[in-house]
């Protein structure tokens, strides 16, 4: 089915008996919720304590996707708190960027939450399931005590119930701290400075707050984080989180954590990090949860998806540049989601304008070919003496001499011969165009445009193609041809014609290179420069024509799949290596993860799985075609089964892709690619068999994931416990609801009707320079078909069995369809000679003894 949801987006990896770890509460935990807080707010002026914080402590950026509502895009305050209090992402139905009731509290100090039951409905209600009060509820079952400080903090410290053991309006009111096993603090100038500024809004603020008062705001909630820290028991761990917005759009947000870890010892300075990410300096706000309840020594319920948080890498010693780091990747975050929707916007344009220009070039007649776009003629010789064409190519020729005499087709040119002349002693066509040496009585064009698919002249005595006609001309005409024809504005039309191909192969191959260009593009870290979105843009492009300068390079260019192969090579092994080094090319690529949004933050996305497949199959289509060009075709076999299973197990592998929905997709492509290229038949006996064998692969590897400890497990894992616990259907719900929405994408579903009918409506079909191109490169390189097609089954299938849907074909023909227009180009250009090989010896009279020649 679809990827499984990442292991902090609401799966629930629950292992058997419905808890992980843990047991009665023995630890000490000081949670600051400071809604809003970026890595921006943060100087050693301004906050002061949250500087010694991070100087002292590990640090992080954390995503802080909660459910996800139609009315904003980022997330308020409430859904913050009660995503904590879940363990998964959780929301509210009324307005959430509005100031949060206070808890009524009793005689004995507890708490309860105002609306605790339609909150508790609402999430229950949702495909995330989430169940609030399950953190309270944990640490009140193993023994402990909680107290919360603020209206957020009781939103995150209830119980299921809504019941907060004890509440206080600060941390002062509660008295010695160490009574305590958790205390949740709220300090929420940040938000209700942005919640409570005019104009006040239905659902959400509809601006954000200006420099200065972000300032002041971030000052006061450190102030308070100041006057709390004396208070915090010897022992105790300090976790400081920015847990939701404070803007009208997502951020990534502070996390620090100071004392001990659920690790052996403290948390060390540096970098923090967690299973569901993956990543260095990276966690979620649903790890939040899981944190305390390890810190705390409490079991931790199945209602909580995420991971405790850990010390990751090392960090400067100088916590200004921990700071400014963290802030960048906040800012490229930003950057990613401001230019994702026009760069997709431009890039679908320029591919669609590319592919309308193309066909153009294609299909049209120009002034001076001498032919039509679409000249089709009969494919045998007919007439006395005539004999099979035996040329090259000669399965394409469409048009073998005719008459007295005429003999096979055996010139280097013989697949696009169109108009040899017919019967005896055929005269020169002095038609306008005909100086190309299109028709009858021509010799071998030897010109400037003769390698655009020029045909040697027809009749007896002619030359090296066996037909008769003049002799040549030096320059690539006819002479007879040239009165009143206009001749220097056709020879300048054909050698501009001359070079239509020549760009539009390179232009091809730049369109194919700019996917994998998008990844590279993080080497360079473009979001520390002045201006960012113009740096990602640039970058991009400076990749794609680096790699296709590498195409162009060596010998390898003058062969059909050479430029391919090398695009293609350089797509796989690129996310080959990236994802077995930790997908770190994919995060806040422009075609990569966006982590605030938190969907996936590690393995192969659905967009990277179409690129890196699609290379990977073109790939091994070119080096499969040039060993068997040179005899090892057993070798070039094997080869492709080799790299081919290696591809598939780093897809599937949960410490590499941990790709739910492509292993199936990739296998069944892949079986697809690998039967043509041996020259067995698809049947769809053997598609069944292949389909079912990709499904048990990654069943087995899921359940090889879910056999792991519960806090390693990833989304694959997670997901064989959800179908364990019945709990599977919603998310598939989900998955597939989500694959028919990308449907309403025309910008993707536009751009993948469009390569496939380039593909098989031009490429397919005869071409201006005779036979269709396609043809030509599977007749040249017939690796070509089998990698082609095996792209086309893998994109076909990842449609349907990713959330993804239309974006895995849009993806996949994107590099494929520029690659194989490369490749079908450059076949043409190996069709047609641009030489003679011999003159033609002059033409002998056919006329009876005693008669003039006509």
């Amino acid at each position: 089915m679809a990827d499984a949801p990442a292991a902090g987006a609401g799966v629930s990896p629950r292992a058997p008996g419905h808890t992980r770890t843990g047991g009665a509460a023995t630890g000490r935990v000081v949670l600051v919720g400071v809604p809003g807080l970026q890595w921006a707010d943060i100087s050693q002026s301004g906050t002061p304590n949250l500087w010694k914080l991070v100087a002292n402590g590990a640090s992080a950026s954390m995503s802080t996707r909660a459910y996800p509502r139609p009315d904003h895009a980022s997330t308020c305050p409430v859904a913050g708190w009660l995503t904590v209090s879940a363990g998964r992402r959780a929301g509210s139905a009324a307005s959430e960027c509005a100031p949060l009731p206070v808890p009524q509290v009793s005689l004995d100090g507890s708490a309860s939450v105002p609306g605790w039951p339609a909150l508790a409905s609402f999430n229950a209600a949702t495909s995330y399931r989430a169940t609030i009060g399950s953190l309270g509820q944990a640490v009140r079952d193993a023994g402990g005590t909680v107290a919360a400080v603020g209206p957020g903090a009781a939103l995150a410290a209830a119980d299921k119930t809504g019941n907060v053991q004890r509440y206080a309006d600060n941390a002062g009111s509660l008295g010695d701290l160490s009574r305590y096993n958790l205390v949740v603090v709220e300090a929420d100038d940040l938000a209700r400075a942005w919640i409570t500024r005019p104009p006040a809004a239905a659902n959400a603020p509809t601006t954000d707050l200006d420099a200065d008062a972000r300032a002041r705001a971030a000052a006061a909630a450190d102030g308070a984080i100041g006057r709390l820290l004396p208070l915090v028991p010897p022992g105790a761990t300090i976790l400081v989180a920015g847990l939701s917005d404070t803007s009208t759009s997502a951020h990534l947000h502070v996390a620090i954590a100071q004392g001990p870890s659920p690790q052996a010892g403290p948390y060390r300075h540096g970098h923090l990090t967690a299973t569901s990410t993956r990543q260095d300096a990276l966690v979620a706000v649903t790890d939040v949860t899981t944190t305390v309840l390890r810190l705390l020594g409490a079991p931790v319920p199945a209602e909580a998806v995420g991971r405790p948080w850990t010390s990751g890498g090392s960090a400067p010693d100088d916590v200004s540049r921990i700071v400014t780091e963290l802030a960048d990747a906040d800012l490229a975050s930003r950057v990613l989601v401001q230019v994702r929707a026009p760069f997709f916007a431009v890039f679908v344009s320029v591919q669609l304008l590319f592919y309308g220009l193309t066909a153009l070039a294609m299909r049209r007649r120009w002034p001076g070919s001498g032919m039509p776009a679409t000249t089709t003629l009969p494919s045998t010789s007919t007439g006395p003496g005539t004999e099979p064409d035996a040329g090259p190519g000669a399965g394409l020729d469409t048009g073998p001499g005719t008459g007295s005499g005429a003999g096979p087709d055996t010139g280097p040119d013989a697949a696009l011969d169109l108009e040899p002349g017919t019967g005896p002693g055929a005269r020169p066509d002095t038609r306008p165009g005909a100086g190309l040496g299109t028709e009858a009585g021509a010799g071998p064009d030897t010109g400037p445009g003769a390698g655009l698919g020029t045909t040697p002249g027809t009749g007896p005595g002619a030359g090296r193609d066996g037909k008769a006609g003049s002799a040549p001309d030096a320059r690539g005409v006819h002479v007879g041809a040239r009165a009143g024809a206009g001749i220097g504005a056709r020879r300048m039309l054909r050698g501009w014609a001359s070079w239509v191909p020549v760009a539009t192969q390179v232009m091809a191959v730049l369109s194919g290179a700019v996917a994998v260009s998008t990844f590279l593009a993080q080497l360079v870290p473009w979001w520390s420069l002045s201006r960012p979105m113009t740096a990602l843009i640039v970058t991009i492009m400076v990749f794609t024509g680096l790699l296709a300068g590498l195409a162009f390079a060596g010998p390898w260019r003058a062969h059909p799949l050479g430029p391919l192969t090398v695009v293609a090579a350089v797509t796989s092994l690129a996310l080959l290596a990236d994802v077995v080094t930790g997908s770190r090319l994919q995060v806040n690529a422009v075609t990569g993860y966006e982590p605030v949004t938190g969907g996936r933050f590690y393995g192969f996305s659905n967009i990277a799985f179409a690129v890196y497949a699609t290379g990977t199959l073109l790939a091994l289509a070119g080096v499969a075609q040039v060993l068997a060009e040179r005899g090892r075709r057993v070798l070039g076999l094997s080869v492709c089964l080799g790299y081919g299973f290696l591809a598939i197990f780093a897809d599937g592998w949960p410490g590499w892709g941990a790709d739910f929905g492509g292993v199936p997709a990739f296998v069944l492509g892949f079986a697809v690619f690998m039967l043509l290229l041996s020259g067995r038949r698809v049947t769809v006996v053997r598609l069944a068999a292949v389909a079912v064998a990709g499904a048990v692969l990654i069943g087995l590897i899921a359940v090889a994931d879910w056999l792991r400890p519960s806090d390693q497990r990833t989304h694959l894992g997670a997901f064989v416990q959800q179908v364990a616990d019945g709990e599977a259907l919603p998310v598939v719900g989900r998955k597939i609801g989500a694959m028919l929405g990308t449907l309403g994408n025309w910008q993707l579903t536009v751009l993948s009707l469009a390569a496939l009918a380039f593909l098989f409506l031009v490429l397919a079909r005869p071409s201006r320079w005779g036979a269709p191109a396609l043809g030509l490169a599977y007749a040249q390189a017939p690796a070509l078909r089998a990698g082609l097609f095996g792209v086309l089954t893998t994109a076909l299938a990842g449609f349907l069995v990713n959330d993804s849907g239309i974006a895995i074909p849009a993806m996949a023909l994107t590099v494929a369809v520029p690659l194989t227009l490369a490749a079908s180009i450059r076949a043409l250009q190996r069709s047609v000679p641009t030489t003679p090989e011999r003159p033609s010896a002059p033409a002998g009279s056919t006329a009876p003894p005693g008669t003039a020649a006509p």
